[in-house]
């Protein structure tokens, strides 16, 4: 996850051969443990602990393997925050890693600008509360002006809430939508201490240096002052602020002088859709955002409703992971909507499918790609907004350009990630593909699921009004701009240290061609291509005008590749037909992309 800095400020271990064989290795390794355990301030992961070293003293290999990787390092802070699996141990997000962490944030916003204000949210995750909860009691220990959200929230609330509330900070206990096993730790600067356009965003170098270098300095635990309370529960009033202001993205349901404008209410409430929350907290702030906007026709996937941690009907909590979304389409072959829209559980990113039936398309539902939803997005933003920038990561479609250029709108292409999205002055419009995106930049400075699903929703309401259907504004915007077809490859590793050794090998041996066309330009992403700060990645380019992008992912132990073909499309000529030849040339795209770098879903 790019992490810069460790949770405190110890070592790694040896990861010699050997369980139990009386080393000096082993003595230190056992010592450290102890010394964790001691300073542990959960029962829970003392008990956990406790019996693993039991298990290492019966001279376990197992045991002793387990050990040696909970206290291989410190779970890096970076600018993703902290994130990974639940657990006893510095390498594992517990409280005492959290703690250690609040300690290190509170410090440097001391050294920043003295009492801060912090806003802190929580989703339902395993120890999400408690960590959030704890974070409260190192802030106002610590000086700071720390208030709590009442309940579990999306992470949109808790973004909307660092603006809003003019914070210095904000917290986020949540993983999004990472497996159930994990929780993580946002952090976002604001208020006196970010004043640019990146008031109010999570964190970029070199804040997460910063940080981390405080976090570093703890050197225990109960050296961590705590109150037992103090700070202040955020208001509902914040919430229902919240609401009002999401719904207003779209327009109102009465005009100027307060009349209600009843064909929009109407053509609003004869659009149908489906909604998961996809075992998140997503849920109930959805429906009021959708309902104060007028979307009254909402069908809920029951099974997926309520938040639960262990998120029982999905493999991976993700929309864009296979299957996810599968109760969604099967409720929707019943119901009939209009659009089908998922939440991942933190509610900050947003999946949608419709249905493409007809004339040279498959009879069924579909999820949309993230550059396709970001591109009906993008064309609705850019014909209302007249000036403005809008913003993808460097890995998303190049369509959004061509969309800016075709308005007269300003583009910009940014590094991976809202925390540099969020960060482009004038933004108007922003998004990545991985169902990430912002449409009312003015309220939060992250990707927000919540109004991008409204914004969705009402796109859809005028369509049906008028006699169309989202899959028709797919094939306008083919129409207009040439078909625009993206595609990602991945390969998960169960080791995240293997990842550079693939990305060296990528860099100094490219392939030649792909897809039958030759490679014409193969660009080291770390020395900062077209202006970007360095980042790992590998960016290739053909004579035909295809792209792939390889790079490490920043939240999960991947390597992805990122495809796009481009097919030209002249008046007159059939869509359909164009669609088949850009399929065809992505097939043959990813095949030599997977023969090439070795790269598996």
């Amino acid at each position: 996850m790019g992490g810069v800095g460790s949770v405190g400020g110890g070592s790694g271990t040896d990861d010699g051969s050997g369980a139990g064989d009386g080393s000096g290795t082993d003595a230190a390794l056992l010592a450290r443990a102890r010394e964790w355990l001691a300073d542990d301030p959960d029962a829970d992961t003392r008990t956990e602990l406790s019996a693993l070293l039991a298990r290492c003293e019966g001279n376990e290999e197992s045991a002793w393997e387990d050990l040696r990787e909970r206290f291989s390092g410190f779970l890096e802070f970076g600018t993703a925050g902290l994130r990974g699996a639940m657990g006893a141990g510095p390498h594992r997000m517990n409280r005492a890693v959290v703690i250690r962490a609040a300690a290190g944030l509170a410090a440097y916003l001391t050294q920043q600008v003295g009492a801060a204000r912090v806003v802190i949210g929580f989703d339902a995750r395993y120890g999400s509360a408690q960590f959030a909860r704890d974070t409260a009691a190192v802030m106002t220990a610590a000086g700071h002006e720390a208030h709590l959200m009442p309940r579990e929230l999306p992470t949109p609330v808790l973004a909307f809430a660092v603006k809003a509330m003019h914070a210095d900070a904000g917290v986020m206990v949540t993983a999004s939508h990472n497996p159930p096993q994990d929780n993580g730790y946002k952090v976002y600067l604001g208020g006196r201490v970010v004043t640019d356009a990146g008031q109010g965003a999570q964190i970029v170098p070199p804040y997460d240096a910063l940080i981390a270098a405080q976090i570093a300095a703890v050197s225990a635990v109960a050296a961590v002052p705590r109150a037992s309370g103090g700070w202040a529960t955020i208001p509902e009033s914040l919430i229902e602020d919240y609401v009002a202001r999401a719904a207003a993205v779209v327009p109102p349901l009465s005009g100027p002088t307060g009349a209600p404008l009843a064909d929009v209410a109407r053509r609003r409430a004869a659009t149908r859709v489906v909604y998961s929350a996809m075992h998140g907290v997503g849920g109930e702030t959805f429906e009021r955002v959708m309902r104060a906007a007028g979307f009254t026709d909402l069908h809920r996937v029951s099974a997926q409703w309520e938040p639960d941690p262990d998120f029982p009907t999905v493999s991976f909590p993700n929309p864009e992971e296979p299957g996810a979304i599968e109760l969604s389409l099967e409720l929707a072959k019943r119901v009939e909507p209009d659009v089908v829209i998922a939440n991942d559980p933190d509610a900050d990113r947003c999946a949608a499918a419709v249905w493409l039936g007809g004339p040279g398309r498959p009879d069924a539902w579909t999820m949309l790609h993230g550059d396709q939803v970001g591109a009906l997005l993008g064309e609705r933003m850019a014909a209302e907004a007249g000036t403005g920038v809008l913003a993808n990561s460097v890995v998303s479609s190049r369509q959004l350009a061509a969309i800016a250029a075709r308005y007269g709108l300003h583009h910009r292409t940014t590094l991976t990630g809202f925390k540099w999205i969020a960060r482009e002055e004038g933004l108007t419009f922003g998004y990545e593909e991985a169902l990430g995106y912002c449409v009312a930049p003015h309220l939060v400075a992250d990707k927000d699921g919540i109004t991008a699903a409204l914004m969705l929703a009402e796109l859809a309401s005028q369509l049906k009004a008028a006699g169309r259907s989202l899959a028709d504004a797919l094939d306008d915007l083919a129409r207009a701009y040439g078909v625009y077809l993206t595609r990602q490859v991945s390969a998960r590793f169960a080791e995240v240290s293997l990842i550079p050794q693939t990305m060296a090998a990528l860099l100094a041996s490219p392939p030649a061609s792909l897809a039958g066309a030759a490679v014409v330009s193969a660009e080291d992403m770390g020395t900062g291509l077209d202006g970007l700060p360095p980042t790992s990645g590998l960016r290739l380019m053909t004579d035909s005008g295809t792209r792939v992008i390889i790079r490490p992912s920043g939240t999960e132990p991947k390597v992805k590749a990122y495809l796009e073909v481009i097919e030209p499309l002249r008046a007159g000529q059939d869509l359909a037909a164009a669609r088949a030849r850009a399929s065809a040339a992505m097939d043959l795209l990813e095949a030599d992309v997977r023969a090439a770098v070795g790269l598996d879903q």
